[in-house]
């Protein structure tokens, strides 16, 4: 809500209004039948289904993606890389289940654990071979701040005894399977740190890449580390009462500079997926400009914001009540966007992480002037 983010020696704001006082968190919501619900991914990736959203719905794959791009255009993604973040220990006996989703600067995890009430600040929680963490404080809703002796090496630790921190839509009784560590990650996922997946860019192959190359579009990289918050509705009744959460994001000088050169040339910038856009957007100055960042974004997006970055957005199916849908409505319009999936559930697209996808083109009213 009208974040203001240094960025270097420049500033970029969130230029969209704050928040409309008359939104009900009620708006956002729609009736989503559980078979539409995806818990496996599409084989190949790029076969899934995707529903281009302009003046008229197209059904379309996701193979079709190169033809909807032109020469010029750069198509961002989000290189970040889900870690193993969560994990099944003990406390003196009892068995507690922690899952990571925020890196803290003194190198602290905010963690959600259950059960929490068997926690105190002060406990060591055990998980294997003498990699174990220490409670430092607790929160509300059962969320705890940990700490790690070989803080250092805990990536490497993660890797061996974690799992993928599956979304809780996505029902594994047993927990994340060998090929969850496959499916959950991105082809293109560098930088460690997400425990959630940039989920628009499941959808990749390195042959779909290829595609979008040849019709003349470019790849441009940024980071933006998912959190847990990406799962979580609003719960409030009315939207601008909502308390956003926070990630960490950067773009460098580099891709700043060719971003804005494609933009110069003419060129749409096509983000994959709401976490490119909402970094993107973040990070452009007053002037239209978009500028080096690395910092944390909290960036609330909702209908009535004037969208100076991106100019069409690929993203799957989100949840009812949630910040992702309000920020769809907001890029095409919430009208079109509740028609888009009701004709979405209708004809049994496939929904959430492992579901099928979109191709948003920007509305008229979320046009700021350029």
């Amino acid at each position: 809500m009208g974040v203001v983010l240094t960025v270097g020696d420049a500033q970029a704001t969130d230029t969209g209004p704050r928040v409309a006082a008359d939104l009900r968190t009620g708006d956002f919501d729609f009736d989503l039948p559980p078979e539409n619900i995806a818990t496996e991914p599409a084989r190949p990736r790029e076969t899934a289904r995707l529903l281009e959203v302009g003046v008229q719905f197209t059904d379309r794959t996701v193979a079709d993606l190169p033809d909807l791009l032109v020469p010029g255009d750069i198509v961002v993604i989000n290189d970040t890389r889900v870690i193993p973040a969560r994990l099944r220990g003990t406390r003196r006996g009892a068995k507690i289940e922690v899952t990571l989703h925020k890196a803290k600067p003194d190198g602290t995890w905010r963690a959600f654990a259950r059960p929490a009430r068997k926690l105190a600040a002060g406990d060591v929680i055990d998980f294997a071979d003498g990699f174990s963490a220490r409670v430092e404080a607790k929160g509300d809703g059962g969320e705890v701040t940990l700490s790690f002796p070989d803080a250092d090496d805990l990536f490497a630790a993660l890797e061996r005894h974690g799992e993928m921190p599956l979304p809780p839509y996505i029902a594994r009784p047993g927990g994340a399977t060998s090929a969850d560590e496959q499916d959950y990650q991105t082809v293109y996922a560098r930088r460690q740190g997400a425990v959630a997946a940039p989920t628009a860019g499941l959808h990749f192959t390195d042959l779909l890449m290829k595609n979008v190359r040849a019709a003349g579009a470019e790849f441009a990289t940024v980071t933006l580390h998912v959190g847990a918050g990406t799962f979580l509705p609003v719960k409030v009744d009315w939207v601008a009462d909502h308390r956003m959460h926070s990630e960490w994001g950067e773009i460098d000088a580099a891709t700043a500079d060719r971003i804005n050169a494609a933009r110069a040339g003419g060129g749409r910038v096509v983000s994959v997926g709401t976490t490119p856009l909402r970094l993107l957007e973040s990070a452009t100055a007053a002037d239209g400009q978009i500028m080096p960042f690395a910092g944390e974004t909290d960036i609330f997006i909702t209908p009535g914001y004037r969208f100076r970055a991106v100019d069409a957005l690929m993203t799957n199916f989100h949840l009812p009540r949630s910040t992702l849908f309000m920020l769809v409505s907001a890029f095409a319009g919430l009208d079109r966007m509740k028609a888009a999936y009701d004709h979405a559930i209708r004809t049994g697209y496939r929904f959430y992480s492992y579901g099928d996808s979109s191709f948003l083109h920007l509305a008229d009213a979320g046009k700021a002037g350029r």
